[in-house]
């Protein structure tokens, strides 16, 4: 006898999260599906569905709004996530964090390695962690595969806030938080942040706080 599952089919979960219109609900850290790695992205939704689905998740980010979501994020355990970053922040901080403006785009199974030996350590937040913001370290530059939402390839290297961009969603596909990898000495409410942490740099938050960066 075949075993009932608790879960319905993703095509059909999707299918019911984009029938009730508007932004998609985030779930927050506690949710299960957080820390299961998705499923790699193998044709489960059709082209059509697929193409909403993604249309969904931008429109979603934009609402939040943050500059990454992942599939997991919605309750969607698939190997799917969208980034955009307009980076509107003061010229000071746009060179120290290496932010720079990213169009829309989609990721589909991308994974990523380290592409030298370089750091970079800055303030962090999540959608699925409202209200808090940690510092992490992280790779300066990474090389990032996978495929975007037509199937073409992808293998490029990505530096400055976008690899942390792409390093925080891909970590979100392997039931990874951004919290498992910060520096929980710097952990801060996002009124903190903005009203003492502003600087483009943690270095006065480490020392105010008492912990130690690379």
């Amino acid at each position: 006898m075949t075993p009932v599952s608790d879960h319905p089919p993703l095509a059909e979960r999707v299918a019911e999260l984009l029938a009730a219109g508007g932004p998609l609900p985030i779930v927050a850290a506690g949710h299960p599906v957080l820390r299961r790695p998705a499923e790699p992205y193998e044709g489960q939704l059709a082209p059509a569905l697929l193409a909403r689905f993604v249309e969904a998740l931008r429109d979603t980010m934009r609402a939040a709004p943050g500059v990454g979501l992942a599939a997991p994020q919605v309750g969607v355990g698939l190997r799917i996530a969208v980034i955009e970053d307009p980076a509107p922040v003061p010229e000071e901080i746009a060179v120290v964090r290496g932010r720079v403006p990213q169009p829309f785009r989609v990721l589909v199974n991308p994974v990523y390695e380290a592409a030298g030996a370089e750091g970079a350590s800055f303030y962090e937040g999540c959608l699925s962690v409202p209200g808090w913001q940690a510092v992490v370290t992280r790779h300066a530059r990474v090389r990032l595969r996978g495929q975007d939402e037509t199937g073409r390839e992808l293998d490029e290297v990505v530096a400055g806030w976008p690899a942390r961009i792409v390093q925080h969603e891909t970590d979100h596909l392997d039931g990874t938080l951004y919290l498992d990898r910060a520096e929980l000495r710097s952990l801060s409410t996002n009124e903190a942040v903005t009203a003492r942490w502003a600087q483009p740099s943690p270095e006065t938050a480490a020392e105010a706080l008492g912990f130690q960066l690379p």
